[in-house]
């Protein structure tokens, strides 16, 4: 009997709390998708090449993944709370029809298992779809890699931790459950819903001085950051967190107090139900303040986590070219320390490989000692020069600027080797160069036809020649090498700010969707008076999504704004290693933003106003 009540209780709170169920079933899918990298094609690719960033990438999301499972957790909990708030009058009917506590907390348990069982199997099942479509876009990426070398595949392993993980939430929220009915109060449980909270009077100076101590605190916050920057912690940067938190507070705090004052004598406030809303609003005071609070921070952490990360990856994609612009690079070190110039095509050829069928170009560079007496240049600002004549050769290779005469000596603007250390090297003129000591020989290598079977021949025969250089010391650099670790960067950048980003979206907009449902149901008496003194359907609904609105927006308000300043703060930052497209990290965070946050308004606008509509 008790399961069968229980099961239409769920088949029933499904409809009635479908966002509830909804987030349940993102969080499983979410933490199955990232807890399954490791079935990823490209995951195993990269480590069968050996890439450092795969072991990085999987250990900094186990850490993150038990980080988002106490961030869920709570979540979870929190929704438990309010739908045990919302159902107390449901709880005082079965104490009233004779039923004893231990058979309403087993009633109750076996609800939250029927859910958490259905919740976790349908977010496993979309997790799969999702880890899907990220395997497809993170192939995309790697476009020097034919995809057909990928393939899809089930992680068994990650299907196990998020049914365990999640096992140990509900049984969680099982213990809260029964600890709540068990502590239930018939009187109380009998007038839920039918108290407004007590709200504070204060007057109106007063709440004007809490607003501008807000925006004062908040400002104080925005200067140390902008100006001490986002990486500089010291116990000053943990105030200025402490000030924009409490800044945060103080002004929601405010705005309960005065926003209803200063909106009275407004004649709009006489319009329509816009003061039926605003006093809704300003009747749940105390929890408006503290949770819109703690929605504008995870509005902020979800809007700069996501944005920091689309930007820093742009960064990295546009770095490769200049850090790598060539398929290989030999360089030749000499014999036992000493200059000696090599001829590069002629070794190849010796070892099996032919220049001439697998190199489209091939570029030999002298690079000489930078002598400070002879260039004016500091040796630890330029560790190297190379002649103008094979500098503007190079870069006329590349479709690069050239020099002229008149320009130099100067620092070479672009790499002209691969690696970073090559912004070290200075142009000087013919002339100069002649006078200088040669370090060591460059010859610059691009590849005929597939770059990727070229370079296997080239590692096989290499590896296969017994003395390829004839005594010399010669080093070779891949560009593929660079280009998969710059892409394993690149998937942990991405990984980290999706993972994070999403989490604290979806709890946010959870959280609020959550509150915004259960007052809903709160206020259905409200809106059955108001539609006995002649109010309309549609105006009724129109109300709602008024309060629901109010309710999303103003949060999300005051997040943008703490959104911009940081990513200013950020983008100083990302700046420092390449170009930033801040344009194209916000379209992809406002993108999300709409998708996630907008979604959950649609949902809670329909979902509140069916449970107003049915007890209407």
């Amino acid at each position: 009997m008790s399961f069968e009540l229980a099961l239409r209780n769920v088949r029933r709170s499904l409809r009635d709390y479908a966002v509830y169920f909804l987030t349940l079933t993102f969080g499983v899918c979410l933490f199955y998708t990232f807890s399954a990298l490791d079935g990823q094609s490209v995951m195993t690719y990269l480590s069968n090449r050996e890439s450092r960033n795969v072991e990085a990438i999987f250990t900094i999301i186990g850490v993150f993944s038990g980080f988002v499972a106490v961030v869920l957790s709570g979540l979870i909990l929190y929704a438990n709370r309010f739908l045990m708030k919302r159902r107390k009058r449901e709880l005082g009917t079965y104490f009233l029809l004779g039923m004893d506590t231990a058979g309403v907390a087993r009633l109750f348990v076996a609800e939250t298992l029927l859910i958490g069982l259905a919740a976790l199997v349908s977010g496993v099942l979309l997790g799969v779809l999702a880890s899907w479509a990220l395997d497809k876009l993170t192939v995309a990426m790697f476009l020097a890699v034919p995809p057909e070398l990928f393939s899809f595949r089930i992680s068994w392993a990650a299907v196990g931790k998020t049914a365990l993980y999640f096992s140990v939430i509900f049984l969680l929220v099982m213990l809260f459950t029964g600890v709540s009915v068990s502590r239930a109060r018939l009187i109380d449980l009998i007038r839920a819903g039918r108290t407004n909270e007590e709200v504070a009077r204060r007057p109106l100076g007063v709440s004007v001085a809490l607003f501008l101590l807000g925006c004062l605190l908040l400002g104080a916050a925005y200067a140390l950051l902008l100006l001490r920057g986002l990486l500089r912690i010291d116990p000053l940067w943990f105030g200025m967190l402490a000030l924009g938190t409490l800044g945060t507070f103080l002004i929601f705090r405010s705005l309960s107090g005065f926003l209803l004052r200063l909106t009275k004598g407004h004649p709009g406030y006489y319009k329509g139900l816009n003061m039926f809303v605003l006093r809704q609003w300003s009747g749940k005071v105390h929890t408006n303040c503290l949770s819109n609070t703690v929605i504008c921070i995870l509005l902020l952490l979800a809007i700069g986590v996501t944005a920091c990360s689309v930007g820093l990856n742009d960064t990295i994609t546009s770095s490769l070219e200049d850090q790598a612009p060539y398929d290989l690079t030999a360089l030749n070190y000499g014999r036992n320390g000493a200059y000696e110039l090599a001829d590069i095509p002629a070794l190849f050829r010796a070892i099996g490989v032919d220049p001439e069928e697998d190199f489209a170009r091939v570029e030999s560079v002298t690079v000489y000692y930078n002598d400070e007496t002879l260039t004016g240049v500091p040796e630890a600002g330029c560790y190297a020069a190379i002649p103008l004549t094979a500098y503007n050769a190079v870069m006329a290779g590349r479709g690069a600027p050239t020099l002229e005469e008149k320009q130099v000596p100067r620092r070479a603007p672009d790499a002209i080797v691969n690696g970073p250390a090559a912004n070290g090297v200075l142009v000087v003129s013919d002339e100069l160069a002649a006078r200088l000591r040669p370090r060591r020989q460059m010859v610059n290598i691009t590849y005929k036809g597939n770059a990727e079977e070229v370079d296997q021949r080239i590692r096989q025969a290499l590896a296969e020649a017994e003395d390829f250089s004839g005594g010399l010391d010669i080093m070779m650099n891949y560009k593929l090498d660079n280009y998969y670790e710059l892409m394993g960067t690149k998937l942990l950048v991405l990984y980290i700010g999706l993972y994070l980003g999403l989490v604290f979206l979806l709890t946010a907009a959870a959280v609020l969707a959550l509150q915004q449902l259960s007052q809903a149901a709160d206020n259905a008496r409200r809106y059955q008076l108001l539609g006995k003194l002649g109010a309309s359907e549609s105006l009724r609904r129109r109300t709602l999504v008024a309060q629901v609105a109010l309710a999303f927006l103003l949060p999300l308000a005051l997040g943008l704004v703490h959104a911009v300043v940081g990513m200013a703060a950020a983008n100083q930052v990302i700046a420092e290693l390449g170009k930033v497209d801040s344009v194209r990290s916000s379209v992809l965070t406002a993108a999300l933003l709409v998708a996630v946050y907008g979604g959950y308004f649609l949902c809670t606008c329909l979902g509140a106003w069916r449970a107003v509509r049915e007890k209407t």
